[in-house]
């Protein structure tokens, strides 16, 4: 009986293949069609490898998931948490039919509305009107119904001045709401929401988990969410699944899954990446040092402690930045920070971030880094490491122990150099 179950997923795979499509050879080709037509499984697809985007693949197949399993009943609010990388979207991806699974079934009931990604489901060139009811009839409502919800909707995305603008002429943050406000009030019994509401301002952001917990608990509504930060998804979601790599890890209350992730999060103080031969400039290596300039997972309050990253530039380049990023375990931001843009020959380079004096709050942190030119991301890399702050033993950590709980989490400017490394 599925009567009580929004979603059942059974034994979900789904594989890409990196660079040109196609097995390369014409007897491959003929043969993975020979197998199809037999109804047999690609025989190329068994030579993937899992989606472990920090190491060199042999392979051209990889699993962005691997036999994934479980059920979601009626009126639960499940959060989908990992990694970048771990196969979140694409899981949403798969459930909203926006790309079909290579293996396993998906089955269960409801109209479901989804906002995967900014402008997902809209036409450019309708007005923001036009798209309301291109949404509410792809879900398959009457016109009269929508025009009930359409006050609702552009009071809540806030955009009544542009309702008969083209979306195309819309801010990114215009568009997440609009589309947000779509999704969330038309009649659909199943709401998927990834990442995406990240684009939005605080205030807006505490809005719409509002209005998801109204659809979960009060409408009885089925709703999957998907973000970084632990404290929205806890208090949104009452279960959660933990993906790593393409799998499953964990399946259950969302307290013990996040108390899961957190856990195979261990505290990393290096770290050494593949550079990718299309890209101007590749980061090498991200490490964390304490004030003894060794490798620290562990740093203590009103110590020093500097992130140095090894990157290489492949071509002569100007106004290259680079940038490092402390963001909590919770997914708050609390500081970002980045040198002057530089002129830069061919070349390695270390990039180095100093801190004088530790005044975070205890608790783990996570380091994000990055190169950009202008307004050009080159390279971005999220939980690049992650790291401890605790009580030393010094008399000098005790003094400032009380001082820095008080104040809560404070980051001074880091100083910052970057110089040849060859």
């Amino acid at each position: 009986m599925l009567s009580h179950i929004a979603i059942k997923v059974e034994n979900l795979s789904k594989a890409y293949q990196l660079g040109q499509i196609g097995t390369g050879t014409i007897s491959r080709d003929l043969e993975r069609w020979y197998a199809r037509m037999r109804g047999k499984e690609d025989p190329f697809l068994r030579i993937g490898e899992s989606n472990n985007q920090h190491t060199k693949s042999e392979s051209d197949i990889v699993w962005s998931l691997k036999d994934i399993n479980f059920e979601i009943e009626k009126g639960d609010a499940v959060g989908i948490i990992g990694r970048n990388g771990a196969g979140k979207s694409t899981l949403l991806k798969i459930l909203s039919k926006v790309t079909a699974p290579t293996t396993g079934k998906i089955s269960g009931k409801g109209r479901i509305a989804s906002l995967l990604e900014v402008g997902t489901g809209f036409h450019p060139e309708l007005s923001g009107r036009e798209n309301i009811f291109l949404n509410g009839a792809i879900l398959g409502m009457r016109k009269r119904e929508i025009q009930r919800k359409l006050d609702e909707i552009v009071d809540f995305a806030g955009i009544e001045r542009y309702l008969d603008t083209p979306v195309k002429r819309y801010s990114s943050g215009m568009y997440v709401r609009l589309a947000f406000a779509v999704a969330a009030h038309l009649e659909s019994e199943i709401l998927i929401v990834d990442e995406v509401l990240a684009v939005g301002d605080a205030e807006f952001q505490k809005k719409c988990l509002g209005k998801m917990g109204e659809v979960s608990k009060g409408e009885g509504r089925t709703v999957l969410f998907v973000s970084h930060n632990m404290e929205s998804i806890q208090k949104l979601c009452d279960k959660g699944l933990l993906l790593s790599n393409g799998q499953s890890q964990y399946y259950g209350q969302i307290k013990n899954v996040i108390e899961h992730y957190l856990k195979r999060n261990e505290k990393i103080s290096q770290r050494f990446f593949e550079p990718s031969l299309g890209r101007v400039a590749n980061v090498l290596s991200v490490e964390l040092k304490n004030n003894q300039t060794r490798l620290a997972s562990e740093i203590c309050i009103a110590e020093s402690w500097t992130v140095n990253f090894n990157f290489n530039v492949s071509e002569d380049i100007k106004g290259l930045i680079c940038a490092i990023g402390i963001v909590s375990v919770s997914g708050i931001p609390i500081k970002t920070t980045w040198h002057e843009p530089l002129d830069l020959k061919q070349g390695n380079y270390k990039a180095e971030f100093l801190e004088d004096y530790t005044h975070l709050a205890l608790g783990t942190y996570f380091v994000h880094v990055g190169l950009s030119r202008g307004n050009e991301s080159i390279q971005y890399i999220e939980e690049a490491i992650q790291f401890e702050v605790v009580i030393g033993n010094s008399d000098l950590n005790k003094n400032v122990l009380k001082f820095n709980a008080n104040t809560g989490i404070i980051l001074n400017q880091l100083k910052s150099s970057v110089y040849k490394n060859d």
